[in-house]
């Protein structure tokens, strides 16, 4: 009876943790927190007129290390966070970019929606959420570019879900909305995908994120128009 009820309170305490710490998730639900410091030292810091705001998931948030690292560039602020879909990233955006005041904000999001990393949703709901970005970039002053999703034929995480259709259709999404609206597309899709309408081996080791090869892509795309 004493290993029983061992056994059960082992199970409740488990259960309670559990419970908190995705309580304590959903309470900061788009992780307002984690920029909240860095983006206080921009706000008293100097005005950059040159500031370019990067708003995305964890291939954004990866590239800031290695020799590709895009973030070097003192003008160009890193805002991904690891897992994010675009309800999360809406939720933070005024906080995360338009509060720094950047010239421009490139939007590179989407892949964790199709990978269901928040529930299901649907491309419209997607890009519904993309566009509200960038009609709150816009009505700041702040200049959008959007950017088509990289190629992925799987998730790793997500083993049954196939997204290569998805992806491809939402990048169709994006490119029709940008070129109606007079923005600015950043094009990762092309230049990386497979005849899977995946991720070649060469550029990832898991299909999803690039390796040093792919973000020698992305950088050079992103340098051309930034620049141009």
């Amino acid at each position: 009876m004493k290993l029983r009820a061992s056994i059960i309170s082992l199970g409740i305490l488990s259960f309670a943790c559990f419970g908190a710490a995705q309580a304590e998730e959903i309470k900061d639900f788009p992780n307002l927190a984690r920029f909240q410091a860095e983006n206080t030292q921009l706000i008293s810091a100097k005005p950059d007129k040159a500031r370019v705001v990067f708003m995305g998931d964890s291939i954004t948030q990866f590239w800031d290390t290695g020799a590709q690292n895009i973030f070097t560039n003192q003008h160009f602020i890193n805002r991904g966070i690891s897992g994010q879909t675009t309800s999360q990233m809406l939720l933070r955006f005024r906080q995360d970019v338009v509060a720094l005041k950047p010239q421009k904000v490139v939007i590179l999001a989407g892949t964790n929606d199709i990978a269901g990393n928040t529930g299901p949703v649907s491309l419209e709901t997607i890009m519904g959420n993309i566009k509200s970005m960038a009609e709150i970039a816009k009505a700041n002053k702040i200049e959008v570019v959007l950017c088509k999703l990289l190629p992925a034929d799987h998730y790793y995480w997500s083993p049954d879900i196939k997204p290569a259709p998805q992806i491809a259709q939402l990048n169709i999404e994006i490119a029709k909305y940008a070129k109606a609206n007079n923005l600015k597309v950043i094009d990762y899709y092309t230049p990386m995908v497979n005849e899977k309408g995946g991720l070649p081996t060469t550029l990832s080791g898991d299909g999803v994120h690039p390796n040093a090869e792919g973000y020698k892509i992305m950088k050079a795309l992103v340098e051309r128009t930034i620049t141009k």
